[in-house]
């Protein structure tokens, strides 16, 4: 399962995470996303989705309303509103 999650992450805001892991192989140099925004407190959560205020792809949806927990193949989960349309 975990091979699976970093070979197919299907949450953005972990895609993004994964690709800022430093690589030995010169030719991925360079193709690490930036985060940028405001890292969420966790004593005081954003309202919508947690990850919004430093994903990419957030929405107003995002903003407004906390996505539910689906499953998107055997064993793995995601909590995105907009996993399906961003999937690779």
């Amino acid at each position: 399962m975990t091979r699976q999650l970093f070979a197919a992450p299907r949450h953005p805001y972990t895609k993004v995470l994964f690709s800022a892991i430093p690589s030995l192989d010169p030719d991925d140099r360079g193709k690490a996303q930036r985060l940028e925004g405001e890292i969420p407190s966790p004593t005081n959560r954003p309202s919508g989705c947690q990850f919004h205020t430093r994903c990419p792809f957030a929405t107003d949806l995002c903003k407004r309303e906390e996505p539910t927990l689906e499953s998107c193949e055997q064993g793995h989960s995601v909590a995105c509103h907009r996993w399906r349309e961003l999937a690779d």
